[in-house]
Formats: C-alpha cells, sequence, structure tokens
C-alpha cells in the first residue's frame, strides 16, 4: 500500500463545511445536524440560502428522535475560508459543472487542513478530473449521499453503479413522453404498481430538479456517449421554458414539472 499523509482528523470538536445549500445539499445538512454532527454551510451571498435554514430546522427534530441523538448546530457564513479553517470534512454539493468544481476543489485544498477529508457530492463526475489546483489529492474523493431523509445510503467511489443504472431509468421515461407514448403521471403510476415503490421516476426527477437532471446526463454524454435526445428534448421542453419541478415550488402538484397532466408538460 503506497503511503499517505493522511492521518484521521478529530471528528467530536471540529465542524463539517458544507459549500452549497440546493436540494440536496440542505438534506445532508439536516441529516449531519440530527446525527449531532455541528455544520458551517458556505454560499456565496446570503441571499443564496434559499430556504435551506428553514428545512434544517423544520425537519432536523424528527429525524434526531429516530436517531436517538442530540442535534448539532449550523452556522452560515459566506467566507470559504471561515468554513473550513478548522474542519474535518469538507463536502461539496455545487452544480454538475466540472469547471465550477474545479475551482472549488482548489480553494478548498488550499484552505482546509491537511487532514480535512474533501469530498464532491457529484453522482456523474469522477473526483480525479477534479485535480486541476489541488495539490494534497490523498484527501479527496467522492462522498455520494442519495435522497435523504427519503434514502440514508452512503457511497465513496469513483463509479457510482447505481447512479449510472438510475440515470439509464430516467432517460428512458424522458424518451417515453418525448415520444408521445405516453405522460408522466401516467409513468409514475405505472412503476409504482410494478415495483410497490413510494415515487415514480418522474417525480423523483421533479424533485431532485430537472436541471440537474440535464446537467447530470450532459455529463454522460460526455464521458460514456450516452443518446443525448432524451436531455435535449428535456431542455427544450422544460428547463429552457423554466418549468424546473420542484425548484419553482410546484413539481408535487401536477401543474409543473414532468407530472404536469398531458404530453409535453407545457
Amino acid at each position: 500500500m503506497p503511503s499517505s499523509p493522511w492521518a484521521q482528523p478529530d471528528y467530536s470538536t471540529r465542524p463539517i463545511a458544507m459549500i452549497g445549500s440546493g436540494i440536496m445539499g440542505r438534506r445532508v445538512i439536516m441529516m449531519l445536524v440530527a446525527a449531532g454532527y455541528n455544520v458551517i454551510l458556505c454560499e456565496k451571498s446570503m441571499g443564496s440560502y434559499d430556504g435551506a435554514l428553514d428545512y434544517v430546522n423544520d425537519n432536523k427534530g424528527q429525524q434526531a428522535a429516530k436517531l436517538d441523538t442530540k442535534p448539532g448546530e449550523i452556522r452560515l457564513t459566506a467566507s470559504l475560508q471561515e468554513a473550513t479553517h478548522n474542519a474535518w470534512m469538507a463536502i461539496e454539493a455545487i452544480p454538475e459543472k466540472l469547471e465550477m468544481k474545479i475551482d472549488i476543489k482548489g480553494q478548498v485544498d488550499k484552505l482546509a487542513p491537511s487532514d480535512c477529508v474533501v469530498t464532491t457530492n457529484s453522482s456523474s463526475l469522477r473526483s480525479s478530473p477534479m485535480f486541476v489546483n489541488t495539490v494534497n489529492n490523498y484527501r479527496i474523493c467522492n462522498g455520494h449521499y442519495y435522497m435523504p431523509p427519503d434514502q440514508t445510503y452512503y457511497e465513496e467511489s469513483t463509479g457510482l453503479v447505481f447512479n449510472r443504472i438510475w440515470a439509464s431509468i430516467k432517460r428512458e421515461c424522458l424518451l417515453v413522453m418525448a415520444d408521445g407514448v405516453n405522460d408522466g403521471r401516467t409513468i409514475d403510476e405505472m412503476f409504482k404498481s410494478w415495483f410497490k415503490a413510494d415515487k415514480g421516476p418522474c417525480q423523483t426527477m421533479d424533485t431532485v430538479r430537472l436541471d440537474t437532471v440535464y446537467d447530470i446526463d450532459v455529463v454522460y454524454e460526455q464521458q460514456l456517449g450516452t443518446n443525448p435526445r432524451a436531455k435535449d428534448w428535456l431542455k427544450a421542453t422544460y428547463v429552457d421554458k423554466g418549468n424546473l419541478g420542484a425548484k419553482a415550488g410546484k413539481g408535487d402538484r401536477g401543474d409543473f414539472g414532468l407530472l404536469k397532466k398531458g404530453l409535453g408538460g407545457l
């Protein structure tokens, strides 16, 4: 085994830094705070928190009761240095844009202590292409959380197996809609009935946000050569028209997103 300068950090008193407070980021924060960890949430401006603090405060008590834990604390900052200077782990949960992740990884690598674990929550991008402006690559990895609190799985890998399978399911659902075969509501009802699932793929895509679904499939097309027709249809029919599902606060109501009645969604 090659030697590494990394040593296990003391996580009993040091906080976790979270960079990004979107749909995924705020859910990961809530789970960490509910489990008793102190988290410093960093966004570029105070206006970017977009309800993240409310989400954490509204849900941490219920989750802590399930875990039988005393919730930790959450603190907000717009300073990446303040968020990371004493962190034992720094989690990046920004959009699936490689250039943005390269920039953030370089900054965090310079600011965080040498024993800080630096992770990306990306479901499609490996961490190694982000090693552009970094030096301490021994402590940088993929650390992907699924959609908490509904799913409590965590996968640390350079090839996220489930996400590739799930991306294929999403892609085929979009093609069924693009071809006018069926609508999102019917697809979900069929999926839930067959697999005894609580949610269908279209509702899940609405919850994650349709622009995020598009960004992820761009990566798969670039790296795996997948068929671009589904993502191009999604972009033209929904994303470019501002119909982003749950991001607009209407994804579960059936008047917005993939669950809108009828084909085409608009």
